[in-house]
């Protein structure tokens, strides 16, 4: 699929570098967790060798990362807002009980497997209730930090990006025709706490993304909560025209038509940006441009 069909998501870290500055921090923090363990065997006057807190710190962090990816899912899927969060905390607690559980059960295995790869046994010395207790109360903690910071990352990234809200009528607006109060000229954007007025004819386009449209303007995109259709009704049909099922483009704003394989087209925007054209709305489009100009 080419990359200007796909939805564009919410601003947020990418995986990968999500991925890799969790590493560090959780690998960073398990050598100095291994280090101090040594440091405090050597002041009770125990012998511990290094290798042996190394397997077991770790373990741990193999364990949590490979988990996170599912974690961060779910976030994502089950988000807790203002309005939502009493509603899926007990749904949240039950899922700390089974990342415990999968965290204890394969950390306790590789310590197994590392321990019979360098010859040696790993002995416990708990028994598992007492081990699944032990553990669960450390990594409800972890849990949660988890969650807090996945939602607080989501936030700030959706603060940034901004969000655009239609502007409510005046109560002293003068009466209008419903066509014309339908069609606004202007939208809110509000960014990082600010707002700010975009007039409709700076939009350069607007894709659908699930309950919202995000619009383009100026090289960004702000979500408005909105379906493509209710906008389309609110837009000047001989400005704004449909080119995709997920698209409606600015057609002042448009440069060129690039003819694809397939009857497809592909649009190029006066910002840089291309949006697709599906072969059964170019025709339409094209008798739309026609009209524009004749206009």
């Amino acid at each position: 699929m080419d990359p200007v069909m796909a939805p564009a998501a919410p601003l947020r870290w990418r995986p990968a570098t999500r991925f890799l500055v969790w590493s560090a921090i959780l690998l960073t923090t398990a050598v100095a967790n291994a280090f101090v363990e040594v440091m405090d065997a050597q002041r009770r006057g125990d012998g511990l060798p290094l290798w042996e807190p190394m397997i077991w710190e770790l373990s741990s962090v193999v364990m949590i990362l490979l988990t996170l990816p599912l974690l961060w899912w779910g976030c994502q899927r089950w988000p807790l807002h203002a309005d939502t969060w009493k509603r899926r905390l007990p749904a949240y607690l039950l899922a700390s009980v089974a990342w415990s559980l999968v965290h204890v059960v394969g950390m306790m295995a590789l310590r197994h497997a590392s321990y019979a790869a360098l010859g040696q046994h790993y002995e416990d010395g708990s028994p598992w209730p007492t081990r699944l207790v032990y553990e669960y109360l450390k990594d409800v903690r972890a849990f949660f930090s988890f969650v807090a910071i996945e939602h607080f990352f989501s936030w700030f990234g959706r603060r940034r990006q901004g969000e655009a809200h239609l502007l409510a009528a005046p109560d002293d607006a003068p009466t209008a025709e419903p066509a014309d109060m339908a069609r606004p000229e202007r939208f809110l954007v509000r960014k990082l706490g600010r707002d700010f007025l975009v007039a409709t004819a700076d939009i350069e386009y607007a894709q659908a993304a699930g309950n919202y449209v995000n619009l383009r303007v100026r090289g960004h995109d702000y979500p408005l909560r909105s379906t493509m259709a209710a906008l389309e009704e609110r837009l000047d049909p001989a400005i704004f025209v449909r080119a995709h099922r997920s698209w409606v483009v600015n057609v002042r704003r448009l440069v060129s038509i690039e003819p694809l394989d397939g009857g497809e087209a592909l649009l190029h925007m006066d910002d840089g940006g291309r949006v697709p054209c599906s072969r059964r709305q170019l025709p339409s489009f094209r008798q739309a441009l026609a009209a524009q100009a004749t206009g």
